[in-house]
């Protein structure tokens, strides 16, 4: 009845009678709670003498401060976190990749090298670097179908993280407009300057660690207008760990007649990095090879990044078109030379060595647009989305196999010319029969269509008459063959979704979901002409939400329980470097997260308890933590001092983690993580003076821990049983930041203020 009724009054109504707020409208606590539970950005309080922090909101001019809601985007589960980055920018983090650790239960690893892309755990999932998480910008998928290292690989360095107002978490399959890789769930980060001005930023520290950054945002122009350029480098914490890197960041926003907007975005990234890779520990235990060392010093990568996008945002119109080309290549070893075992039909070889030469090429192009129709029912808004959705990828990925210590190949895994299209469309409804009652979801459809050419489909086999040691040799047992086999593949994913909402009461909701995705399947695993080159999977959660607002504090908190089950997983195979393909897991748990905010702290906590089996044998699958919390705090006030009446304001952050011991192969378990990280700054007008100490207490963990069979010439005798390896994590750094601040932004945190920070003011009613 309330479905059949919008889609009727839609078609006559040419103005809704609750048309959502535009960006730079503003709606009071009253009415954004009218509708629900929402995810807004809030903008942070003016206070005298303060100055925002990176990536905050600006605060309007006046005494009294209203909540911005952009688009008052509804919440999908008890899950979905709207995460607006603030006075939490100052927490120290590597990269943008960082700020994932401020929603529940992600935990980030990288043992790879300061340029490789972050292992990322969520609610049980190892996603190694994307495979089970949709990663966009501003609307831009990054995560790469088709990529060697691992299909749905996703690298967020490109972001320079000083441009991130926002990051969105959806834990779980819940919204249709949720595509390919949101098995444990999505992340969207938005890049907008707020802050006006420039600011350049030049950091220094520990083991020659640098990094320059610059911005400008136009005075004048909107938050989406601003260009940056970030480059660093560092000699590494140990042995061939040395980096270098630079990153360009640029959008402009203008506006056309009528208020629609328009944008276009340009990100271009490049790095090249050396990398430790993992070591035995009992090599390490009897002083064979320093903590901080390396079993192979040729690993390493280079990457290369560039994306372009436009998009046009009417306020009930949404396109947006992308194209970008990416360039990978990695070295490295996690079994030394173990595998290579010499067969009675090769030429007599010694151990070559287990090496791994990844190399990609790609180039990526899509669109995006959507549709939003509102109408009301019983004075109550309901509306209607229809988006569609298109991405093709061509992508050269080859695999190869290295003698060891050196480039030299001497063995193909696999080269593959990919060619993957995506072709998607949804409907996505916002029903409200009562002002506490709210159904939103809808249904998704995506059909994914390979054509893959594989080049060295004979690639291991050996016949009469062939020569020796040929990586792809030109027959089988029937005689002479093409080693080129093209598979071709395609099929259509059907995926429901609903949200049921219930209240607010007194700032209290109650969230019911339940949702079913899909992951395209890895090309290196694709069968020809495969019925379904997905892999399904189906998410279920429920849980409370609370949120309350008064004029000197607001506090957000919530606490959940979920159920996911993955028809077919991808779990890391050390022998193959990459994840291989699996049986069907589940996973299930539950997690409790709170935010408190002042106007002049900002505190968040999480702690999430997650447990991942196998379906078929119940057995745990290894490497995903169990337990994972994370605090992340910073202050900023005002001091009683001023230098030529203009006053100096302190600020500090904290972020501390701790990793619960995590299930490794043949039964064994890995060791417990804790780390802290500290921020602390002094600023007087345009110029500001922070120290940063990474792992303060200097703690030895294992980033990254395994458990099997390896042979890295080591030991005098090679041995079959399994062996704890880790790469390790970065031990204590000091870096020093100098930051200047010219134009708009010096302008008002320079302002005299002779009567100390002010007192939040009251909200509107």
């Amino acid at each position: 009845m309330l479905l059949g009724g919008l889609v009727g009054r839609v078609a006559r109504a040419q103005t809704p009678p609750e048309a959502a707020p535009t960006a730079s409208q503003a709606v009071s606590p009253e009415a954004a709670s009218a509708v629900g539970p929402t995810v807004s950005a809030e903008a942070p309080r003016r206070v005298e003498g303060v100055a925002p922090a990176p990536g905050a909101a600006q605060a309007v001019e006046g005494p009294v401060q209203s909540v911005v809601v952009r688009g008052r985007e509804p919440i999908r589960a008890a899950g979905d976190v709207a995460i607006t980055v603030g006075r939490l920018g100052e927490v120290p983090r590597a990269n943008a990749a960082g700020m994932l650790q401020l929603a529940p239960g992600v935990f980030l690893a990288n043992g790879l090298g300061d340029g490789h892309a972050e292992q990322v755990f969520l609610r049980g999932f190892d996603a190694r670097a994307g495979q089970d998480l949709e990663f966009t910008v501003n609307g831009v998928p990054l995560n790469e179908p088709g990529h060697p290292h691992g299909h749905g690989f996703a690298d967020t360095h490109a972001i320079i993280p000083e441009l991130v107002e926002s990051l969105r978490v959806i834990e779980g399959p819940f919204d249709p407009r949720q595509g390919d890789f949101a098995v444990a769930g999505s992340a969207a980060y938005t890049l907008r300057a707020p802050v006006r001005g420039v600011t350049v930023q030049q950091r220094y520290g520990s083991f020659n660690t640098w990094r320059t950054m610059a911005s400008w945002a136009p005075e004048g122009q909107s938050a989406g207008t601003f260009a940056a350029v970030e480059l660093g480098g560092s000699d590494g914490f140990g042995v061939n760990r040395a980096s270098e890197r630079m990153a360009l960041n640029a959008q402009y926003e203008g506006r056309l007649s009528g208020g629609a907007v328009w944008r276009a975005l340009v990100v271009s990234y490049g790095t090249r990095y050396r990398s430790a890779g993992v070591l035995r520990l009992d090599d390490v235990t009897r002083g064979a090879v320093d903590f901080y060392g390396t079993l192979d010093p040729t690993q390493g990568g280079e990457v290369t990044r560039h994306l372009v996008s436009g998009e046009l945002d009417t306020g009930t119109f949404k396109l947006l078109s992308w194209a970008s080309l990416r360039s990978y290549r990695l070295r490295e070893n996690f079994t030394g030379q173990l595998l290579d075992v010499q067969r009675a039909w090769q030429s007599p070889h010694g151990q070559r060595g287990d090496g791994i030469d990844q190399s990609a090429d790609s180039v990526d192009v899509g669109a995006r647009a959507s549709t939003r129709m509102r109408t009301s029912f019983r004075s109550l808004t309901q509306s209607l989305e229809l988006g569609v959705y298109a991405r093709h990828s061509s992508v050269d990925a080859s695999q190869t196999r290295l003698r060891s210590r050196s480039d030299i190949a001497y063995a193909l895994d696999y080269a593959l010319d990919s060619r993957l299209s995506n072709l998607g469309a949804y409907a996505d409804a916002e029903l409200r029969p009562l002002r506490w009652v709210t159904l939103r979801g809808g249904v998704r459809a995506d059909f994914y269509q390979y054509n893959v050419l594989d080049a060295c489909a004979t690639g291991g086999t050996s016949v009469r008459g062939v020569a020796l040691d040929t990586a792809c040799p030109s027959a089988d047992r029937y005689g002479y063959r093409d080693p080129a086999t093209r598979r071709a593949s395609g099929g259509l994913a059907i995926q429901p979704r609903a949200t049921l909402t219930l209240g607010p009461w007194h700032g209290l909701s109650a969230a019911l979901a339940i949702g079913r995705g899909a992951r395209s399947a890895d090309p290196v695993y694709l069968g020809n002409d495969q019925l379904l080159p997905y892999s399904p999977v189906t998410a279920y959660e429920g849980g409370l939400l609370f949120e309350r607002r008064t004029p000197g504090w607001q506090l957000q908190a919530r606490g959940l329980g979920f159920y996911t089950q993955l028809g077919q997983d991808l779990i890391f195979d050390e022998t193959q470097g990459r994840n291989a393909l699996a049986t069907g897991t589940s996973r299930y748990g539950a997690l409790a997260t709170a935010r408190l905010s002042t106007a002049w702290v900002d505190v968040s906590a999480h702690v999430t308890w997650a447990q991942a089996v196998y379906d078929d044998t119940g057995l745990r699958v290894p490497y995903v933590p169990e337990l994972v919390a994370r605090l992340d705090g910073a202050v900023q006030h005002a001091l009683p001092a001023s230098i030529r009446g203009r006053r100096l304001v302190a600020s500090g952050a904290l972020g501390v983690s701790f990793i619960g011991p995590r299930p490794l192969p043949f039964n064994e378990r890995g060791d417990a993580v804790f780390t802290v990280d500290a921020n602390a700054s002094l600023r007087w007008s345009y110029l500001a003076l922070g120290l940063i100490a990474q792992n303060v207490f200097d703690a030895r963990y294992q980033w990254s821990q395994y458990n099997y069979v390896s042979d890295f010439g080591s030991r005098d005798f090679p041995t079959l049983v399994a062996a704890r390896h880790f790469t390790a994590g970065t031990p204590r750094t000091l870096l020093l930041t100098v930051t200047l601040y010219l134009g708009e932004t010096a302008r008002r945190h320079g302002a005299p203020s002779p009567h100390g920070a002010a007192a939040p003011q009251p909200e509107p009613s």
